[in-house]
Formats: structure tokens, sequence, C-alpha cells
């Protein structure tokens, strides 16, 4: 089913949709229409030599510097080619594809400019999969992400590089390809095809995507712990949790209950202690907050991805034109620093219930280190090595990117969001969680095995699904491999997957 670009509406799913399962879309027919009317209104300007930041004037620390009138013509080949100067690895396609996505929802709304002819060929490279190459590095999340978003633009004078067909390619070469024609760029197409936090806000929505479903799974794995640790499963009654109101804590209660539901320990027929430790009893409220968490930075990233970030923008209907900073990407980035932060303090939370499936003090009868041979054999004792190393990793990289800014352009540009900064780390920091995870589910999966009681539904199809991959460990063998199947695993979204349709939906 094709996706209709209005301008509104625009959600994390149909991000996922489009920019990683080619989701056809189209331009509505009224969006289209208010682009006509707006550019429109701008020509009449640039007519009338009214000055206009970006479109007859240089930028940043030469926004004073009017041009004339053979100047406006090919400034915004130029402003494109300065811009193009990021550095590093090719971007993910699925983050320039988001990107473009979100490129031309702004344009919808017929307050940047453009000519109609920039906003579909976006739309045909989209639907032909001609996705330019993209360096990952070099944007600081204000005056938008320019660097990136200005290779995507080097393809709308057939400049640049872009994939087509599993391809890298001179970017005229995959335009003609594609049979796409090439606009060119006038006054205006190349800034406001640039000016604003795009690429951030794509990279934000798919890690908002991944990042709920890695949430899901926490409390797969943190439902299996519970059943193998004999947990006191009272503290997971939803009346306690509303009782103090947290959305977060409510859903996550219900959906361990839901896992657990059917078993010996839910049913009362396992001993357990009165009071167990925080990383048992604590989860709800833990694994909630980072629930709440995520719902607001949802909230903002839809937000950004249904606004109208440029700069200038113009209001055909009162004929203004208005330059502001409407392109700032922290709206953004603080919201997303706050959900990595989440992601690793589940993740620590995670690895401390390894700990005590691990550890003989703590794990109520099971054999130290989850081995039946100790001395000769060590177990998952490694392991734990493994996913301290990760959370390590996750927690030097929690530290926020938003406070981060560096002065630019002479110091016109002397505050800046460092949002792909904080894109790119949580991506890193939910690569890592993923592992961790992955190992918190092999070791419950072995402490379940050394249990003799009727576990819940949820969980039992949770540890089912893992055998299909990492067997018991019966005697030591290298780990690497069940590290890495177990990563992929989480990664995958298997697990929750066959436990959902066990069970239902976990929220």
């Amino acid at each position: 089913m094709t996706y209709i670009i209005k301008g509104a509406g625009l959600s994390i799913e149909d991000v996922v949709n489009v920019a990683r399962h080619n989701q056809k879309v189209e331009l509505d027919a009224d969006a289209l229409k208010r682009i006509i009317k707006c550019r429109a209104m701008l020509e009449r300007k640039i007519d009338a030599h009214e000055t206009m930041y970006g479109v007859n004037t240089g930028i940043g620390e030469f926004s004073e510097v009017v041009l004339n009138d053979d100047q406006v013509k090919e400034f915004q080949k130029y402003l494109i080619y300065n811009h193009a100067a990021g550095i590093g690895d090719a971007m993910p396609l699925e983050y320039v594809r988001g990107a473009m996505l979100g490129r031309i929802n702004v344009h919808a709304h017929g307050n940047s400019g453009i000519r109609p002819e920039i906003t579909q060929t976006l739309v045909n490279m989209l639907n032909k999969g001609v996705t330019p190459y993209v360096c990952q590095k070099g944007s600081v999340g204000a005056s938008g992400d320019l660097a990136p978003m200005s290779q995507i633009a080097l393809l709308l004078m057939g400049e640049g590089k872009a994939y087509y067909k599993g391809e890298l390619l001179e970017g005229g070469e995959a335009m003609e390809r594609a049979g796409i024609e090439i606009p060119g760029l006038q006054a205006r197409d190349g800034l406001g095809t640039i000016n604003g936090s795009n690429v951030l806000t794509a990279m934000s929505a798919l890690f908002i995507y991944d990042a709920n479903r890695w949430l899901k799974q926490a409390e797969i794995g943190a439902a299996m712990s519970l059943e193998a640790l004999k947990a006191n499963m009272k503290p997971y009654t939803k009346k306690l949790h509303e009782a103090r109101g947290f959305n977060g804590a409510i859903r996550s209660a219900e959906a361990i209950n839901k896992m657990v539901a059917g078993g010996d320990l839910k049913e009362e027929r396992v001993d357990h202690k009165v009071q167990d430790a925080y990383s048992m009893r604590s989860t709800p409220q833990v694994i909630g907050a980072a629930h709440d968490a995520l719902a607001y930075a949802r909230s903002q990233v839809e937000i950004e991805l249904n606004g109208v970030g440029d700069n200038p923008i113009f209001f055909p209907d009162e004929d203004l034109a208005l330059s502001g900073a409407n392109f700032q990407g922290t709206p953004v980035s603080l919201p997303m620093d706050m959900a990595g932060i989440a992601i690793t303090m589940i993740s620590v939370l995670s690895e401390r219930r390894m700990n005590r499936l691990n550890n003989p003090a703590l794990s109520v009868g099971l054999p130290a280190f989850l081995t039946k041979g100790a001395g000769m054999f060590s177990g998952l004792m490694l392991s734990q090595y493994t996913a301290d190393m990760q959370i390590v990793e996750q927690k030097i990289l929690s530290a926020p990117a938003s406070i981060q800014s560096i002065p630019a352009a002479a110091d016109q540009e002397d505050f800046v969001s460092m949002g792909m900064n904080t894109a790119i780390k949580n991506f890193q920091i939910l690569d890592n969680a993923y592992g961790v995870l992955g190992i918190e589910m092999m070791a419950a999966a072995q402490a379940l095995d050394f249990r003799e009681y009727k576990f819940g539904k949820g969980v039992s199809k949770a540890k089912e699904t893992i055998r299909k991959y990492v067997d018991f460990l019966d005697v030591d063998r290298p780990l690497y491999s069940d590290h890495n199947a177990m990563k992929e695993l989480v990664k995958s979204g298997e697990i929750l997957e066959e436990v959902e349709k066990e069970v239902g939906s976990l929220g």
C-alpha cells in the first residue's frame, strides 16, 4: 500500500516502512498545490528584489552579503558543494531514505519555497531505489543536518554518488538508469533541501522503533530470570503500580505477568523469599521508566517529523517570509540522549540479574556459574565478563551529546545541538544492548534447565526459541558463537514475535 505524504500524520512506523521496507510513497495532491503556491510567492519576491536569507543573500556569517541576479542563479550549486563536507563511512541506506521521506514531508506543508520538481524528484528517488551515498559524520545538528543532506542534494544536480540495485554509481548514472529526470537547482532549491534536522530525526525514529522492541524483550529476559531465581511475584501485582501511577511501570508489570502466567511460580507452588533484591523486585519500575522515556522521545520525534523544519519559512497567505532557527536539532537531541541512557540503564539491570544466576550465594540453589562440573568447567563465568565490557562501553556512550556544543561559522552559529552525535551513539548503545540481553537470556535458559517446576507459557516459549539456536551448556565449549547467535536472535526480534503469538501483545 502506498504511503501518501501530506505534511502531517507521519509516524515512526511509517518511517520504518518506507526507510527499511521500501514502501512506495506519493505526494498528496493538496500538498503539491501548497508547494506551487509558495513557490509562486517566492518568485514574486525575487523579482521584486526583496532581501531573503539564503535566497539572494549568503548564509551563516555571510548572511549580510546580498547577491546580484546572476549570483542568485549560481549560489545554490555552490551552497551544496560547500556543505557536502562530511567524512567517514557511508550511512546505512535506511537512514538516508528516512531523511528523504522527512524532507518531503517538510516540503508538503508548502512553507519552503522550493520548486515542486525538487520534491517530486525526491519522491521518485525513494520509489525507484536511488539512494544517495552519504557520509555518516559531519553534521552538528544545526543549521539542520547540512553536510549529509547536501550529499542528497548533489543528486538533484546529477552529481555525487548513489546506490542503485545494489551498486554504487556516479549520481548522474544512477538517476539515468532509474529513469529519473535531473531537475537542477534554482533559487532557494538547495537550501530548501538541506536546512533541517532530517537525518538525525530519521535515525531517531528508527532507533525508537528498535529500542521499543528491545525493551519488550528485556521484559522477556527478566521473566525468564525471575522464574529461574524463584522470585516473589507479588511486587508485579498491577494494583501496586496503579497506586503509584506511572504508565510504564503498569505496562511492564503486566507484560512480565503475561510471561509467567500459568507457571508454578505465579501460582504460588514454588517457595520464595518474602522480599527479593532490587534487580528482581523493581524491574517494572525501572523498565517502566525506560518505557516512559521512550514514549516522550517518540512524541518529540513525531512532532519534528511533521513540523516545518526549515529556514527561512514562507507564509503565502500573509505574503510573509520569516527567518529563524526551526532547523535547530535540540528538541530531538535532548530527549534522544535520555532514550539512549534508558537503554543503558536497562542493560545494567539485565546484567545484575545475570550475575545472580551465576553466583551460587544468590541463585537459590543453582550450580555455580550454571555448570554441572564446577572446577573442571567454568560454565558461564566468562559470559559475564563479555556483558560487563559492553555495559562499560554503553556507559561511556551515555554521556549526553546535547550539551557538547562547539561554536561554528565565526560564532554566527554559536550554539548547535550535536544531535547527530546522539543519533550515532544511540545505535552503538543499542548494538551493545542486544549482546547484553542475549547473554542474560542464554544464562536464564541454562538456569531454567536446572529447575524442575512448570514455567509460564511465555517463559517456556522464549526458552524453546532460544534452544533452536543455542544448546544447553553441558560441558565447556567456546562461547563466542553462542554469544553472537544470541545477539543476532535478540536483534531479529524472533523471541518477541514467538512469545507474542503465545501470550498476546506485551505492550
